[in-house]
């Protein structure tokens, strides 16, 4: 296994994996690249992918750091993490947050965070395995 930092060219495959991580959404492939290149450009974001031994990309992962109170510190948000579904069960997911946590200990981050999808109930016994413990609910208001 290996992990790549995201770069410009691998829009694509970041695409790929952003389009089955939220199936349920559509999106403009120009608007979601602009957004994708403010990512790789943010000093307080990170964005990569994991490779098999073969250079297969199987699986992406993107998130970011702030302050926040209810931690007094700095936090890691996971904002995106998947596996191709080809290659789940393999131990990338795994690899993929262990990476994320060598990351935000990096940055001194007090937590990492994640929230995920009411209908995606195998990720959710994924991330408790791992170790994550629910902790809130999520909300979201469209504007």
């Amino acid at each position: 296994m290996l992990m790549k930092q995201a770069a410009k060219e691998d829009f694509d495959h970041a695409f790929y994996f952003i389009e089955r991580l939220w199936d349920y959404n559509t999106y403009d492939k120009d608007k979601t690249k602009e957004v994708y290149n403010e990512i790789l450009s943010d000093s307080n974001s990170f964005a990569f992918f994991i490779l098999n031994d073969e250079g297969d990309y199987c699986g992406f992962c993107h998130g970011s750091f702030f302050n926040t109170f209810w931690m007094s510190g700095k936090t890691c948000y996971l904002a995106s993490i998947i596996t191709d579904e080809k290659y789940r069960g393999k131990g990338y997911g795994r690899a993929m947050i262990d990476h994320v946590k060598e990351i935000a200990r990096k940055q001194d981050c007090k937590a990492i965070i994640l929230d995920s999808g009411l209908p995606r109930t195998a990720a959710h016994s994924f991330y408790e395995r791992y170790g994550f413990e629910k902790s809130c609910y999520g909300f979201e208001l469209f504007l």
